[in-house]
């Protein structure tokens, strides 16, 4: 099927909207099991970066899934096409300047490597390693008890794979750092790289 879009180059680019707002956009991916701390880490690490001064929006799972991505279930495909949406959303806002945050399980290693291509220089995998075991313990959503007992299939880490990432830029284990040490060691990192002063 021919489509009639056609790309076009922007009167106003990426550069200029990060000058306007004084940062380096870019995509911070927090990526780990069910009950690592992502979303708590992300939550706090927006909080820090707006406390800044900084322009970001975290993109949150739960509300795509009520919304953009409703249609979507939680088969392999369906988890690929998720991740597939968010990372375009998530290009649009680092093109229009933002520091842009997302918090997902993300459990296959291809998803996450295209997001990375959609955003060449500006994306940063954060691997929440919680071990399996901590998360558990957690289960702040009783998912693991549900995925033991056989009520739930496909469940990440259970009997659904994940594929930790192989060359993370941050790797944060949130049974040994506290939040704001995690956080901490994310913003080092993006100073270091050019995104925060």
């Amino acid at each position: 099927m021919e489509r009639n879009a056609r790309r076009r180059s922007p009167m106003v680019d990426c550069a200029g909207r990060a000058r306007l707002m004084a940062q380096r956009p870019g995509m911070v991916w927090l990526t780990g099991l069910s009950g690592s701390g992502k979303s708590t880490l992300a939550e706090a690490l927006e909080q820090r970066l707006h406390a800044a001064g900084r322009h970001t929006y975290l993109l949150d799972g739960d509300i795509l899934r009520q919304g953009l991505n409703r249609d979507l279930g939680f088969s392999a495909e369906d988890r690929s096409e998720n991740i597939r949406r968010v990372g375009e959303v998530g290009a649009l806002m680092v093109d229009a300047g933002l520091i842009t945050i997302a918090a997902f399980i993300s459990p296959f290693r291809a998803d996450r490597d295209r997001v990375r291509q959609l955003l060449p220089e500006r994306f940063i995998e954060v691997h929440v390693s919680t071990p399996l075991e901590v998360c558990e313990e957690r289960d702040p959503k009783g998912l693991y008890r549900k995925a033991r007992a056989g009520e739930l299939k496909g469940f990440t880490g259970i009997d659904a794979p994940f594929e930790a990432p192989l060359a993370a830029e941050v790797s944060i284990d949130t049974s040994v750092l506290s939040v704001e040490e995690s956080v901490h060691r994310i913003c080092d990192y993006m100073a270091a790289a050019g995104y925060i002063g």
